[in-house]
């Protein structure tokens, strides 16, 4: 493996997807014919981009050690030496350096939030990560704060409803993101997080049977809230909700029935149906608040 390439792999760019969450108040305030929110938009996913890399490499760097005994992780490139510790410090600190220049750039507002997630990331990585229900939630706030700078980042007034739906359903991914490393840990071969021990399939199963019905339901509210009529001129968005409904149930047979759920943004990439409606997501909701 060469150099580059093993530096790349260890920024995960796979994982930028999660900055879409970041293009919220960009679709959802109706601002997408504005330029200037477009930019600021751009620039906002790309800081949380970014950051994100920098604190995966500090991540992989504090476990190192612990990884090397895990069957999957062990091929990390700092935990198989690919990239040495001087390196990849070097490599997190330019990342979160131009994260941060970007952020600051954008306003005051989004330096802040900006700031609160790296100050998460670290708090997940030296301790709360073993926190039972509490490293879930930490997973969910590293969400909220991407949906907060594309809105109050970047100055676009976030919807109420739309803020539970989004909790909710990072709530859901990251519950199902324990349930999946749970099914996996009796044929790991290895340790697996600690956190693990404290955590049932009864009782993740309960979380994230909550969580998918409340971020189902609060979505559909919010394609019927009064002010969301009002902002996009519409009150069919209501027929979006099934294809949201689909894409989660869709999620839970990958997780249940194909292995899936511990790493949400490559199966999303690998899954046509997830992607299918998404895309036709997307496009139902350009028809109806556009034409």
């Amino acid at each position: 493996m060469s150099k580059i390439k093993s530096i790349l792999l260890m920024m995960r760019p796979h994982q930028w997807v999660k900055s879409s969450f970041v293009f919220t108040g960009l679709i959802f305030g109706h601002r997408w014919h504005e330029a200037h929110t477009i930019v600021l938009t751009v620039a906002a996913a790309g800081a949380f981009s970014l950051a994100s890399s920098g604190m995966y490499v500090i991540n992989d760097l504090r476990d190192a050690a612990h990884d090397r005994e895990h069957p999957v992780k062990r091929k990390r490139p700092i935990a198989s030496g690919a990239v040495g510790p001087a390196p990849a410090g070097a490599i997190s600190a330019i990342l979160l350096l131009a994260a941060a220049g970007i952020a600051v750039w954008i306003g005051w507002q989004a330096a802040l939030l900006l700031a609160l997630y790296v100050a998460m990331n670290l708090g997940y990585s030296y301790g709360l990560k073993h926190v039972v229900i509490l490293d879930v939630f930490v997973i969910s706030l590293g969400f909220m704060l991407r949906i907060l700078m594309g809105t109050i980042g970047i100055g676009i007034e976030p919807s109420h409803w739309l803020l539970f739906c989004g909790l909710a359903m990072t709530l859901f991914l990251g519950f199902c993101k324990r349930r999946a490393e749970l099914l996996q840990a009796a044929n790991a071969g290895g340790k697996t997080r600690r956190v693990l021990e404290h955590y049932s399939s009864q009782l993740l199963d309960l979380m994230i049977a909550v969580t998918s019905a409340c971020a189902i339901l609060s979505y559909s509210l919010y394609t019927i809230d009064d002010r969301t009529i009002v902002i996009h001129r519409t009150a069919q968005l209501i027929y979006t909700a099934p294809l949201v409904i689909y894409a989660i149930f869709r999620y839970l047979y990958l997780m249940y029935r194909q292995g899936g759920g511990e790493d949400t943004a490559r199966d999303i990439f690998r899954d046509l149906h997830i992607l299918g409606a998404i895309a036709l997501w997307g496009a139902l909701v350009l028809y109806l608040t556009w034409f």
